[in-house]
């Protein structure tokens, strides 16, 4: 009723553009492609890449470094082990890929925001990561627990996020061996989306899984997966113990990894775009075959994160055609692979929420919903390379998120989609914007901003003409002061306090 009293009292314009840029609470579902996905590769290309693949690991091999148990499992499943260096017959990593799930249920504490990872579906996280933070207000700055919450909030409050994410900025402010404990407490509290768990080393983990039982119940969990972490290569060719011992107690507890290499075009792959499909390939075989040697039928996405180098200064760069070449190749092997994929993201090289952030996101974003990714970390918040993440381009890029959830749509070809109706209506010479079909679908024909303007240009100015990076910054400080938290068991909330402060407790603080 009082909404309806301000929309009555203020007049058209205004309450249309009030009614826009309020505050809803509302949460899209994961994105349901209806459209196909874009195949750069032919069928000979595939083959050579998949082929030459096989042939690094029979060939070349992998390292799994300081881990003797996954030398072990290796030796006992047929590989060639010689020293910490593993050597795969042809065959060995596909038969062993194809026991793990072609996709699975992620369930969250709200059953309304669990997500399915695989098949036609994109679940879009937040940004992972990051050491600094940037906001209009404080600038560039070393991120703090609280910044981290208030990432979570965001999140939470974000329609076109599915997922409350994991690292979302590095808080520094917390010791180094209990921050992981702060993070997770936030996801599970401030947050009822799914969420990512602690992969910095195994005993954290640990931590991470026995945290979950908490929250869902321990039985609930031995069946259920609840958790996605992220496990990078540390490419080129090499499996370390702490990512390896991380992804080892995910998987032995059911709980989904992300594994993914991690490439630098040109600093961890060959420069050639086929090269570097060829390498993360083969890791990715590797990586997903060593988990169902853990556990068979472990969930497991294929992932691979892509950037490419400025060979004069040799920083990464992002939004580039080789980078969008490697993401859609990965794509298809992927799928013929019969797994989830990860990959893409609102990745950027700038300093700022400017025009080069922008393009370079916007690249890369349409590219993952093109190229077929099923899990995309780093949607929302990327900026300056992965160092920093972003409030203002936090909602920039949840705003563009949006479009991506209208383009997987496809187009409405339904009798109501044809306007036959409308277009006898109108008839020669005429106008749409009065007829009885425009005036049915107005509110939901066009896929509407929250945050970009398009007002007039004297009312922009009237305004103070501001840019995006200041409609955000407001847009930011609205959706905080709106947050409200949501509910939560009381008895678990004690449980998880509980559990926090005994690991603090028997963990003396360390910041390195």
């Amino acid at each position: 009723m009082a909404d309806g009293r301000v929309r009555r009292g203020r007049g058209g314009g205004a309450a249309r553009r009030a009614e826009r840029t309020a505050v809803r609470m509302e949460a899209a579902k994961y994105i349901e492609r209806r459209v196909p996905n874009l195949e750069i590769l032919d069928e000979e290309a595939l083959q050579i890449i998949e082929s030459n693949a096989e042939g690094i690991l029979e060939e070349i091999g992998v390292v799994f470094a300081e881990n003797p148990a996954a030398l072990d499992r290796w030796r006992d499943a047929g590989a060639e082990v010689v020293g910490d260096r593993v050597r795969l017959p042809k065959g060995l990593a596909g038969e062993l890929c194809s026991l793990a799930p072609s996709s699975y249920v992620q369930h969250a504490r709200n059953p309304e925001r669990n997500v399915e990872i695989g098949g036609d579906n994109l679940v879009l996280a937040p940004v992972y990561g990051p050491p600094f933070v940037r906001d209009a207000a404080g600038g560039r700055r070393y991120a703090t627990i609280e910044d981290f919450r208030n990432f979570v909030r965001l999140g939470y409050v974000s329609k076109w996020l599915h997922h409350s994410g994991g690292t979302v900025c590095e808080p520094t402010d917390v010791p180094v061996n209990v921050r992981h404990l702060d993070m997770l407490h936030a996801h599970m509290t401030l947050s009822d989306k799914p969420f990512m768990g602690s992969v910095t080393e195994p005993h954290r983990a640990q931590d991470s899984v026995e945290m979950c039982e908490i929250l869902f119940g321990k039985e609930f969990v031995s069946k259920n997966t609840v958790m996605t972490s992220l496990i990078n290569v540390n490419s080129p060719l090499t499996f370390d113990n702490t990512m390896m011992g991380a992804m080892e107690v995910y998987a032995a507890a059911n709980q989904a990894s992300i594994l993914s290499p991690f490439i630098v075009g040109g600093a961890m792959s060959p420069v050639s775009v086929a090269g570097t499909l060829t390498q993360v390939t083969a890791e990715v075989l590797a990586g997903v075959a060593y988990s169902q040697l853990v556990r068979k039928g472990a969930p497991v996405i294929a992932g691979t994160f892509v950037a490419s180098i400025d060979m004069n200064s040799g920083a990464p760069t992002f939004g580039t055609p080789e980078a969008a070449q490697v993401t859609l190749g990965m794509g298809q092997i992927v799928r013929r692979m019969n797994l989830p994929y990860r990959s893409a993201g609102a990745f950027c090289g700038s300093k700022l929420p400017d025009a080069q952030a922008a393009y370079e996101s916007a690249n890369s974003l349409n590219v993952g919903l093109l190229s077929g990714v099923n899990f995309m970390l780093h949607a929302a918040g990327w900026l300056e390379g992965g160092l920093v993440a972003s409030f203002e381009k936090f909602v920039m890029d949840v705003d563009q998120l949006g479009i991506l959830h209208k383009l997987a749509e496809g187009i409405d070809v339904s009798e109501n989609g044809q306007g036959m109706d409308a277009m006898r209506e109108v008839g020669p010479g005429g106008h749409y914007l009065g007829c009885a079909h425009t005036q049915a679908n107005f509110q939901t024909a066009f896929w509407r901003s929250d945050l970009l303007d398009y007002k007039p240009f004297e009312t922009w100015a009237e305004e103070g003409g501001r840019d995006t990076q200041a409609l955000a910054a407001e847009r930011v400080a609205t959706l905080l002061a709106h947050y409200e938290q949501p509910a939560i068991d009381p008895g678990i909330a004690e449980g998880l306090e509980a559990f926090v402060a005994k690991r603090r407790a028997s963990a003396p603080e360390a910041f390195s």
